[in-house]
């Protein structure tokens, strides 16, 4: 199977009026990310802010849990919180992705929003199973990912659907339902 990591960009996203913006990294997100992505062994799993700032106190959230006093209050945290990793852009992330799987990733580009060539779950999963390029699900925080993100993914997967037409689901639990529709088992 190939081995699949997450990248939360926090950009280039947009905001509810469709401009280029750069959001905050949020504590919520890196925990709740980070246990899913332990639940379904995501290899690893990035927080990508180029706002140094950001980058640090993201840091000082992991190093809590890793080495603080987390690490022994909540050990299952602490496992959590080892697949992350910082970045200061995507490219960073392909570069990390490429030195320890020793070849290019394949990005997919996620969204909320319909339309554009996508594709299914089902075939995603049937690719991660057969494939041996290891494969970057990329989420996006705000209104979502730059359109110019979308351009350069490799991939385009479908959007989390609901029953009616309000979607605007949290990044947190659209990565943890996509993650169960890929990887979960059947």
């Amino acid at each position: 199977m190939a081995d699949l990591y997450l990248a939360l960009l926090h950009h280039p996203v947009l905001d509810k009026n469709g401009q280029v913006v750069t959001t905050a990294v949020t504590n919520m997100d890196i925990h709740d990310i980070a246990r899913s992505a332990r639940t379904f062994a995501v290899r690893r799993f990035f927080v990508v802010t180029p706002v140094r700032a950001l980058r640090a106190l993201a840091a000082k959230i992991i190093e809590h849990w890793e080495v603080g006093y987390g690490s022994t209050y909540n050990v299952t945290r602490k496992e959590a919180l080892a697949l992350v990793a910082l970045e200061h852009d995507l490219e960073g992330v392909v570069v990390a992705v490429e030195r320890e799987a020793a070849r290019r990733p394949l990005l997919v580009a996620t969204s909320a929003r319909s339309g554009g060539m996508r594709v299914p779950f089902a075939e995603l999963r049937e690719r991660l199973i057969h494939s041996p390029e290891p494969h970057v699900l990329v989420l996006g925080t705000g209104w979502g990912l730059s359109p110019e993100v979308i351009r350069r993914a490799d991939l385009y997967l479908e959007p989390v659907a609901g029953v009616g037409p309000y979607n605007h689901l949290s990044v947190r639990s659209a990565a943890a339902i996509m993650l169960d529709r890929l990887l979960g088992a059947r």
